[in-house]
């Protein structure tokens, strides 16, 4: 059988060099329109939900937010499981679809479950999805890095969430930026227990006067010689002064201001873990390595 076949090439060379040169002209034109993923994507059609609730331990957490979208989830089509974790602060449910099933479809049936919940979570636990992208989307790590040494962590951290961060989010493909790391700047009042009770102050006249404190209040037109003046009130904070001086109760007559009840700062919010960045000296310095712990604390 192979004789035969060398032997008919042999005789038919006219028709096995245009045989080949069509199969080599057919593969390039194949290879320059078929899409081929090096790191094919062969996870479950997943959307995360997350559902912050600051300063809540998690079994509350559970049992207020978790459980009800966990069972409302539960209904929804072609759902093949629902699983969730809780931490301290933080609720996450993973819903798990069908193969096969459309990302986006899932997602709209996800956020029309979520609207579902109504009053049955409570004030101030507001679920969200998370961005449309898998568990091998990851694909991009980068560090900022001051050589200079003229800028603190906060700079940086500040430089990434609201410079960096915009400009790479419109980048067709990227899904989401995620921002590690740093120092997030904050306004901050240290309050003294001693002065509070000294003035009979209770912590939650403090916290809603200094929520109170920084807003806006619009008013309708004034009308003088024929033109129109706006009335608004402003009332934003802009500096560490205006928030010392927000006025929390009266004493005698005589206001008691945020400084009388203890100091206000600038100040990072809570780190809660810790990550490295190091230059390799082996290797060139155009290749960088980035090595994680746990919890990660540096911008990537």
């Amino acid at each position: 059988m192979i004789s035969r076949l060398i032997e008919w090439c042999a005789r038919n060379r006219f028709l096995v060099f245009a045989g080949v040169l069509f199969l080599l002209l057919a593969g390039i034109w194949s290879l320059q329109r078929i899409p081929l993923d090096a790191l094919p994507d062969i996870s479950d059609v997943q959307v995360i939900v997350h559902t912050p609730w600051p300063g809540r331990p998690p079994n509350v957490i559970e049992d207020q937010v978790t459980y009800p979208i966990v069972t409302t989830l539960l209904a929804a089509p072609h759902v093949k499981a629902v699983r969730a974790q809780t931490m301290f602060g933080d609720s996450y449910v993973f819903v798990v679809f069908q193969d096969g099933t459309d990302l986006y479809w899932a997602r709209s049936r996800v956020l029309e479950y979520i609207q579902q919940l109504g009053g049955r979570l409570p004030q101030g636990a507001q679920p969200m999805i998370g961005p449309d992208a898998t568990g091998v989307g990851w694909v991009f790590e980068y560090v900022l890095v001051d050589r200079t040494h003229q800028h603190s962590l906060a700079d940086l951290r500040a430089l990434q969430d609201w410079q960096v961060r915009y400009q790479l989010e419109t980048v067709p493909g990227v899904a989401e930026v995620a921002s590690i790391g740093g120092f997030v700047k904050q306004y901050q009042v240290q309050l003294d227990p001693n002065k509070l009770l000294a003035y009979g102050i209770p912590l939650s006249m403090v916290i809603d006067r200094v929520r109170a404190s920084t807003n806006e209040v619009g008013g309708r037109v004034l009308e003088m010689n024929g033109a129109r003046y706006m009335v608004r009130g402003l009332g934003y904070l802009t500096s560490l002064k205006d928030l010392e001086e927000v006025s929390v109760n009266a004493k005698n007559g005589t206001p008691v201001l945020l400084r009388d009840l203890g100091t206000v700062t600038f100040g990072p919010d809570i780190r809660e873990g810790v990550a490295e960045w190091r230059l390799r000296k082996s290797r060139p310095r155009f290749l960088r390595e980035l090595r994680f712990t746990q919890d990660t604390t540096a911008l990537a």
